[in-house]
């Protein structure tokens, strides 16, 4: 395996793994000051435990993630020493705040979790919310980082040297917005239904638990907006894709010749020796309408790209495929949900409803790693758009293959770890809630 490859690969399994901790620290906190307000306002102890409950589990998160964090902070110098000694003075003000805001987020995590019976009640509401914002704020900061290496903005190019940096400029860049709006609803969509998919799992065997019959509530009541307006957030982030990086919008689409009035294809696998996406359904004139509002809109192909800076097409096109069937279903399971909470006055009692939200319980965590290899594969080769190519940032030191094996093994070993953990926050103890004929 030569350096490129292993380093990629490096950093895309460290990628994958610490996603997963970052969405749960935007989304749990939420969850948690939602339940804790309606604790004070109610003082059902059912919302104190769900709240406390939330809090454990916020922290084990927090706490893995600091370590998938810190890893990806020393790969991103390790592995890409040309990329960070370039791009530093640009991108380094929004990782100097992320680092403020996961600090922020760690100290009022800290009088969280050891302030239940120190703190006033709304003194402790308040640092609750401060985890919540904190823990948003940090996507913020990050993704702009990355928004940056779609469309770089903020100095000027002399003798292949950045000068004149604004750092602001660089961090208001064109994707920024589109990407941020992307992610954060991507994490509260996704978080949302995956609690809301656990607490009705266990429905399904004890309807009448009051205990997660609440959390189901709380969880849809965050993850439920989210999931239906991530497809409007989706639609801003493409056509911002269809300006500033018309290669990977061609990649998603399976785009290979230039056309107006070009198709939405649904599915299909595309060909890059025939130069042909077989197997789709083709829907007219729909991608120049969903991509410039236009229907006879001029969508470039791949082929009016040189070969050599073409993004891998199979890979970009199937993993937004993904990740728009897993939106979809999330999108219609919620429709579902609130039809049926309308028409019952209440959460519904309906067991294909609560099937329907297991199963789309996980969904929202593969749209979100489908989402990512969209957009960092879908850049390549460049690493930095159009200035700085993938592997003139690569590092020259060998045998990348051992920490990379070494990495995925605590990666592994993490991941046992929590699950066993949260199986036993969720599962194993008897809600308070419920009665002794519901926990038996």
């Amino acid at each position: 395996m030569d350096n490129l490859l292993a380093a990629r690969t490096q950093m895309a399994i460290s990628l994958m793994f610490h996603i997963i901790f970052a969405v749960v620290g935007i989304a749990i906190p939420l969850l948690m000051f939602i339940s804790e307000t309606a604790w004070l306002r109610t003082r059902n102890p059912v919302y104190l435990e769900l709240t406390k409950r939330w809090a454990k589990g916020t922290a084990i998160f927090f706490a893995v993630g600091a370590v998938s964090g810190t890893v990806l902070s020393f790969e991103l110098g390790l592995l890409w020493p040309q990329f960070m000694e370039w791009a530093g003075p640009i991108i380094g003000m929004p990782f100097s705040l992320e680092g403020f805001a996961f600090f922020t987020e760690a100290i009022f995590l800290g009088l969280y979790l050891y302030g239940w019976d120190r703190l006033p009640s709304l003194a402790h509401l308040f640092a609750g919310l401060v985890v919540a914002i904190s823990g948003a704020a940090s996507a913020v900061f990050v993704v702009c980082a990355n928004a940056w290496m779609n469309t770089p903005r903020g100095f000027e190019l002399v003798d292949g040297q950045p000068v004149n940096i604004d750092p602001i400029a660089a961090m208001l860049n064109p994707a920024a917005f589109p990407q941020i709006l992307h992610m954060l609803l991507a994490a509260y969509a996704a978080c949302g239904l995956a609690v809301a998919g656990i607490h009705a799992f266990v429905l399904l065997r004890h309807p009448g638990d009051r205990f997660h019959r609440a959390a189901l509530t709380i969880a849809l009541l965050v993850g439920g907006p989210a999931a239906l307006l991530q497809p409007i957030a989706g639609d801003i982030a493409a056509r911002r894709v269809a300006v500033t990086q018309p290669a990977k919008l061609a990649a998603m689409e399976g785009q290979f010749e230039t056309e107006a009035g070009a198709p939405l294809r649904i599915g299909g696998w595309p060909d890059p020796e025939r130069r042909e996406t077989r197997g789709a359904i083709e829907i007219p004139k729909g991608l120049s309408l969903l991509a410039y509002h236009d229907p006879n809109a001029l969508v470039k192909g791949l082929n009016d790209f040189p070969r050599e800076l073409q993004p891998p097409v199979e890979v970009v096109h199937v993993s937004f495929q993904v990740m728009v069937a897993c939106g979809t279903f999330m999108a219609l399971t919620v429709l579902a949900a609130g039809f049926l909470a309308i028409r019952q006055r209440g959460i519904p009692e309906n067991r294909r409803l609560l099937q329907a939200l297991v199963l789309t319980s996980p969904l929202g965590l593969v749209a979100i790693q489908a989402g990512w290899f969209v957009t960092e594969v879908g850049r390549q080769p460049w690493i930095i758009q159009g200035v700085m190519l993938t592997r003139d940032a690569v590092t020259p030191m060998p045998g990348l293959v051992v920490p990379m094996t070494a990495i995925t093994l605590v990666y592994i070993l993490l991941g046992i770890v929590v699950v066993v953990l949260l199986r036993q926050q969720v599962l194993s103890t008897t809600p308070s809630g419920a009665t002794k004929e519901e926990a038996s």
